[in-house]
């Protein structure tokens, strides 16, 4: 199975207090949404991506076209609401959700929890980490859901079966994945220096 990525990229990145549009932040020198959408490419399991905008990122959806991508534009009421309106618009029957504040993502993790997806006869699944693994790498979280005991975070990928997106809750699989890359998102000026530096260290490896 194949799926079509939605890279999410229309938030207003408030918490960061900056001017810059937060998909357009520079990790290694390259702002975070083209390095999503970099690993995305590469994925063997993703047959096309859509970059979602909002009226609070034009820059970024000039940087999408740029990049030869398909621009979709959401009416920007709230990350769950835009993942419908393109899931909808686009008449998605299989949608890999990425939020663009991933910029260590890679895809080799993209291509496993497709393969995941496709084995869990569930019509959604989740990505998500252990709190500790956050606590380790000195990043904040937003969320934090008890799942079977553990104190589990929203990675901030998931896969929805488009063909009930509105059909209320649906029952979902739980991938917890703990690699530093995954949970690698950014969502202080805190949280941007601390990807850098995994980054530096990761190329060093």
């Amino acid at each position: 199975m194949e799926v079509t990525a939605l890279v999410m990229a229309g938030g207003r990145g408030s918490r960061l207090r900056l001017q810059v549009e937060k998909p357009l932040l520079k990790v290694g020198g390259k702002p975070m949404v083209q390095r999503v959408v970099e690993a995305l490419r590469a994925s063997r399991r993703v047959e096309g991506v859509v970059v979602v905008v909002s009226g609070h990122t034009p820059k970024t959806a000039e940087l999408a076209e740029w990049l030869s991508l398909r621009v979709l534009r959401a009416p920007g009421e709230g990350f769950c609401e835009d993942v419908r309106h393109a899931v909808k618009a686009l008449g998605l029957k299989a949608a890999l959700v990425v939020c663009a504040d991933l910029p260590l993502i890679s895809s080799w993790l993209v291509d496993h929890v497709v393969e995941r997806y496709e084995g869990c006869g569930k019509p959604a699944l989740a990505v998500m980490a252990p709190l500790e693994a956050y606590a380790r790498l000195g990043l904040s979280v937003s969320y934090i859901l008890d799942v079977g005991g553990r104190r589990l975070v929203p990675v901030g990928i998931n896969v929805v079966d488009g063909s009930v997106i509105d059909g209320g809750w649906m029952e979902e699989e739980v991938l917890v994945v703990s690699d530093a890359r995954a949970v690698a998102n950014v969502n202080t000026v805190d949280d941007l220096r601390m990807v850098e530096r995994l980054l530096r260290e990761l190329e060093c490896v």
